[in-house]
């Protein structure tokens, strides 16, 4: 009894025939929607109006170009917020790159020494 159950459910030819009413069904009350982009935007968009379009119209700008004093006044004003900002983070100055590409290159040699003997002391607190 239960083998017959189980050709029923699953391999009977009216559950084949009931999911696949299902699936057209859906598909026919998806393309029968009225509420499509294309019906929605049918009055914007391009329209043909017969002619060529006029190339040598000048198009509007959307905003009035910066004049140089304001472009200056721009660019001084955000070379005062990263001074501001650096001075703020505490970066290092002129006199202290030596003493970072010397620690660069220290490091280096390093981190060199860790990934040739395949030793990470992050990963592994033993490890030297």
């Amino acid at each position: 009894m239960t083998i017959n159950i189980g050709e029923t459910v699953f391999f009977g030819a009216g559950r084949f025939f009931r999911i696949g009413a299902a699936i057209v069904l859906l598909g026919i009350a998806g393309c029968s929607s009225t509420s499509s982009p294309t019906s929605v935007a049918a009055g914007t968009g391009p329209k043909d109006t017969g002619t060529f379009p006029n190339l040598n119209i000048k198009p509007q700008v959307a905003a009035p170009q910066f004049t140089d004093a304001e472009k200056n006044a721009k660019l001084a004003q955000l070379k005062a917020d990263e001074s501001a900002q650096a001075a703020k983070n505490g970066t290092p100055d002129v006199a202290d790159q030596a003493a970072l590409t010397e620690l660069a290159k220290k490091h280096g040699d390093e981190t060199l020494k860790q990934i040739e003997g395949k030793c990470d002391p992050a990963l592994d607190p033993t490890c030297k």
